[in-house]
């Protein structure tokens, strides 16, 4: 089996976040703790770069954000690529580099959680990047967001705050 470069693309989010009993809410943390995550796994044969853009809650991205987002699209030399990034404003992204993005060689899934990585036992956090790292590996080029078990395509997905779950806006 040919093992090929997988590349973590981490703009921050509650998948990278702690609790701030202070704040009373989650905030990103200074630096990700995905690269650790991820190599304690012993994945199997799977060569993996990782690059951070920024660590903010995704309420916080701006334009200039998104642009340096696609530009390390544009220049990646890999060719499946999971983006980490916060639920709030995961869709508008993904829109934008479906829009945007040049390159029609590549699988984009962005992937969140609803609960932090780190400090919970009951995080979502590990499921999504699983099965955002599964489909990254079988799904044809485009640009996807894999949460809750499901790969939506970016026209389609909605956060449902109330249910603490993304949808299709087509299956309601």
């Amino acid at each position: 089996m040919k093992t090929s470069l997988i590349h973590f693309i981490i703009t921050g989010g509650t998948i990278d976040s702690f609790y701030d009993t202070t704040r009373d809410t989650v905030v990103p943390n200074k630096q990700s703790v995905l690269p650790s995550y991820i190599s304690s796994l012993k994945l199997f044969d799977e060569k993996i770069k990782f690059t951070t853009i920024c660590m903010k809650d995704s309420r916080e991205l701006n334009n200039e954000d998104r642009k340096n987002l696609l530009k390390e699209l544009e220049i990646t030399t890999a060719k499946k690529i999971i983006i980490t990034h916060g639920t709030y404003t995961m869709p508008d992204t993904a829109r934008f580099i479906k829009v945007n993005l040049k390159r029609a060689d590549q699988t984009i899934i962005l992937t969140a959680s609803m609960i932090p990585l780190n400090g919970f036992n009951m995080s979502d956090a590990p499921f999504n990047l699983g099965y955002a790292f599964a489909k990254v590996q079988d799904l044809n080029p485009g640009v996807y967001a894999c949460m809750n078990g499901h790969v939506f395509d970016p026209e389609e997905i909605v956060k449902n705050i109330k249910e603490g779950k993304f949808e299709s806006i087509f299956t309601k």
